[in-house]
Order: structure tokens, then C-alpha cells, then sequence
């Protein structure tokens, strides 16, 4: 039988990342539109990736948060201090784990670093088989890296591989370029660009989604 592996991004995926983010910005500038900032966030934080790969997630956000505005003394690195605390979206944990229940392995591939992806594990409370993060491979999505060393670690088979991820220009448009199988989590309702597999609101189908994409007996 072939192994059946789904790897997920995390942040806006599973973990509820603009909410952390935008709750940090509203506490750090009261007196803005704190959607705005979150708008803003979103337009530097990639500029900042694609310029310097090899740099921390917390040394991005870092510079994500300078980019919007003059920081309080000492809360730089705000948005690393509270992302530990950031939650799960609600149906996220029993979605994974019947996904594991019905034999599929898990992994994540993120961009962050390792003791911020752990911290956010342990707030999953789910097994994962692998986990690849960006400051250990010195690469950003929407590169390919995360995939390359996703396969060359696991030796998936690409035939029972399924990519799972909010993010359409991140995860969607790369695992198209590879030719892989996407579930798109269209958990803001936005326009579709490049085509996913298939589309979900949230993780609550995604059990029988990934079955339906890989069959228990494919292989």
C-alpha cells in the first residue's frame, strides 16, 4: 500500500494567524485601524522573505513589524513573544487527527523556525511525522525548497502526497508548479487565483477530502 503523507502549512492554515497578528497590532498602535496594519503587515512580510532567505522568522517579523510604524521600546519582537499563545482554528485538531486515524501522515512545512513551529505543535496537540521550517533550510515559500526537502527526508511517494494550505501565492501556486495535489483552505472567503485541487472553508471535510484524492487502497 502506498504511505499516504498530507503536509500542511501552518500559519493561517492551522494556527490562527492573523488573528495573533492583528491582536498584537491593535495593543501596539491603539490609535490605528488596526485591519490596515494587518493589510500592510501582509505587504512587507514577503518583500521581506524574498530578500533575505537565510533570516530568522523572528528577525522577519521583526522587520515586518519596524516596517509599519515606530515600535514601543521593547516590544520588537512582539509578534515572536506572543505567537506561542496564537490558537488553533476549532476544528483543526480533530480534523488532524482522524486524518491520522484513517493512515495518513502528517507534516508540516512553514515559514518559521523551529522553537516558534514547536511552541505551536504542542498548542495542536497532534502527532506530526515531519516538519521542515525556513530557517533551517535557508529558504521562504513560494521557493520550492520546503518540498524538495520535504521529499528528500521522507521519500514520500509524490502519487500519495496531498499539500493542505491557506495560501494561495505561498502553497497553492508552488505545489502547482511541482504538480502536486492541493486542498486550498479558503478560510476568507477570497477569489481564487491559481487552481488548488480541491477548496474547503475550513478543515472540517478535509478527513474525507484527502481520502477521496488518495484511496486507503491506491497502490
Amino acid at each position: 500500500m502506498t504511505a499516504r503523507w498530507a503536509t500542511f502549512d501552518c500559519y493561517g492554515t492551522l494556527i490562527d494567524w492573523n488573528g495573533g497578528i492583528r491582536a498584537q497590532l491593535a495593543r501596539l498602535w491603539p490609535a490605528e485601524d488596526a485591519d490596515e496594519l494587518l493589510h500592510r503587515y501582509h505587504e512587507l512580510e514577503p518583500e521581506i522573505e524574498r530578500g533575505h532567505p537565510g533570516l530568522s522568522y523572528r528577525g522577519v517579523m521583526q522587520r515586518a513589524l519596524a516596517g509599519l510604524g515606530e515600535v514601543p521600546v521593547g516590544e520588537e519582537d512582539a509578534l515572536g513573544q506572543s505567537l506561542p499563545q496564537w490558537e488553533p482554528f476549532p476544528e483543526v485538531r480533530a480534523a488532524l487527527t482522524e486524518a491520522r486515524a484513517r493512515g495518513w501522515r502528517l507534516a508540516i512545512l512553514s515559514n518559521t523556525d523551529r522553537d516558534l513551529i514547536e511552541a505551536s505543535q504542542r498548542r495542536l496537540d497532534v502527532p506530526f511525522d515531519e516538519t521542515v521550517v525556513a530557517s533551517e533550510i535557508g529558504s521562504y515559500k513560494p521557493a520550492h525548497v520546503h518540498w524538495e526537502e520535504f521529499f528528500a527526508r521522507t521519500d514520500a511517494p509524490r502519487g500519495g502526497h496531498v499539500h493542505v494550505a491557506a495560501s494561495l501565492f505561498h502553497d497553492v501556486a508552488p505545489a502547482n508548479d511541482l504538480g502536486l495535489r492541493s486542498v486550498w483552505i479558503n478560510r476568507l472567503g477570497e477569489m481564487p487565483g491559481p487552481q488548488a485541487t480541491r477548496e474547503l472553508r475550513d478543515l472540517g471535510a478535509l478527513p474525507d477530502t484527502l481520502d477521496e484524492l488518495v484511496p486507503a487502497d491506491a497502490g
